[in-house]
């Protein structure tokens, strides 16, 4: 089955983390160039993190330092963690391909929402 199932996010306070999961399935995962998106209330979705099929990985300017991907190829998951948080970083966080290497998957997952609040 072709899919895609992030998990870990929830409730936290400014300053807080949280480490993001993603679970894909029916693609050669190794081969894949994975990333993090987020949509904002509101707005399009964007993409924050990036990371190649050899490790290499990109960051959105606004999470350049707090956010960090990760990925297990042993275990088709992609993780992002999160630190620092901050309000403007709630959203709901999505995985997916990076459309410049590798054509997305036909269906997004269910995303995992962060909201960041005191």
């Amino acid at each position: 089955q072709v899919q895609l199932v992030e998990s870990g996010g929830g409730l936290v306070q400014p300053g807080g983390s949280l480490r993001l999961s993603c679970l894909a399935s029916g693609r050669r995962f190794s081969n894949l160039a994975m990333a993090w998106y987020r949509q904002a209330p509101g707005k399009q979705r964007v993409l924050v993190a990036a990371i190649s099929s050899g490790g290499s990985t990109k960051y959105q300017e606004s999470v350049k330092g707090r956010f960090t991907i990760s990925r297990d190829n042993a275990k088709n998951t992609v993780y992002l963690q999160i630190n620092s948080l901050k309000p403007e970083d709630t959203a709901v966080y999505y995985c997916n391909t990076d459309p410049r290497y590798d054509r997305w998957y036909d269906s997004w997952g269910q995303g995992t929402q962060v909201t960041v609040s005191s």
